[in-house]
């Protein structure tokens, strides 16, 4: 929602081309991934006028002030708002607070940061790839995965789209986290967890601290808030959700991707022959549920079609034939 202010205010500034870079480069600093590049492109960027280092400077220590005076909140009084007076720019809150400044658009006065930024994180298959945002938290992303990464007032939201991927969260009161799915919301209390993403089954297994899930009750039966514990999985459908209780160390084993292994134990070779698709463009088939249901136990490279395909056919006496782009395991 767009929020608007009376342009007669004394204490609020006009925004100038120079204040709506800085305070896109402000964001993306203190709240996104941050590279060296990034930090190349903001000095060139202050390098080309006074008036582009005046903007942000400005911003960064109004935004410091105010973070001090969050901190000091339980002992501050909140100003009386006059009436009909609105609370300007959500993003950057504390600063129009502190008035510090705020940034104006067009002749109606909408504010530039009411429209939500989103980031947009993709790894192919086979792929993966680590997301640090500026608080130190850190998000892994696996094979054939999309995350989109947006702040909007005040919460960090990441939406999974598809794929698979690790969080390990600065747990922020300020700022929640939000992993937000189509059959659920995840809410990070201070934690570890991995969140799984397919067509039809959402999977969440925390391997240390809390979260909160909140299931999309109008497309599932039976469905309740739930706070995990270290060793809970949840796993949503669209019409269910179930919560299980394992050891915490067969969360870690699920998490050997993180190393580029895949490890399985006691494993059937359909799930297996599932596992190893979701790496690799040559496809495993298993020809008959028979041969599906046989179970082993072993470690392999995410890469490993050809280590796996050895082990089917030495040491399970498993028949293998190559068709096309595809690889058919069978009795």
């Amino acid at each position: 929602m767009t929020e608007a202010f009376r342009n007669d205010d004394p204490t609020v500034l006009s925004a100038t081309s120079e204040d709506i870079c800085a305070a896109e480069w402000l964001q993306k600093r203190r709240f996104w991934t941050w590279t060296d590049e990034d930090q190349a492109a903001l000095d060139a960027w202050l390098s080309q006028s006074p008036a582009h280092q005046a903007a942000y400077w400005r911003l960064d220590a109004a935004w410091d002030r105010t973070q001090r005076l969050v901190a000091l909140g339980p002992v501050m009084r909140e100003p009386q708002k006059e009436p009909g007076r609105k609370s300007t720019w959500p993003f950057f809150a504390g600063l129009a607070a502190s008035a510090a400044v705020a940034v104006m658009l067009g002749a109606g006065g909408f504010l530039y940061y009411s429209q939500p930024r989103e980031k947009i994180f993709s790894t192919p298959v086979g792929g993966r790839e680590i997301v640090t945002l500026a608080d130190g938290s850190q998000i892994e992303l696996n094979t054939n995965t999309e995350l989109r990464a947006s702040l909007r007032d005040g919460v960090r939201t990441v939406t999974l789209v598809r794929g698979e991927a690790y969080f390990q969260i600065v747990h922020d009161p300020r700022r929640p986290f939000v992993v937000a799915t189509a059959d659920g919301r995840i809410l990070d209390l201070g934690t570890k967890f991995l969140v799984r993403k397919s067509a039809d089954n959402l999977e969440v297994a925390l391997l240390d601290g809390r979260v909160r899930f909140d299931p999309v009750e109008a497309r599932q039966r039976h469905a309740v808030q739930s706070v995990l514990t270290p060793g809970d999985v949840i796993n949503a459908t669209p019409v269910s959700v179930s919560v299980k209780k394992v050891p915490v160390a067969n969360i870690e084993q699920q998490l050997s991707w993180r190393h580029g292994v895949l490890v399985f134990n006691h494993a059937t070779i359909a799930a297996a022959v599932e596992e190893f698709n979701r790496y690799n463009d040559e496809k495993l088939i298993v020809a008959d549920a028979e041969t599906g249901a046989l179970t082993f136990s072993s470690a392999f490279p995410i890469n490993g079609t050809e280590e796996f395909v050895r082990l089917a056919q030495k040491t399970l006496g498993l028949h293998v034939e190559r068709r096309g782009e595809a690889i058919v395991i069978s009795r």
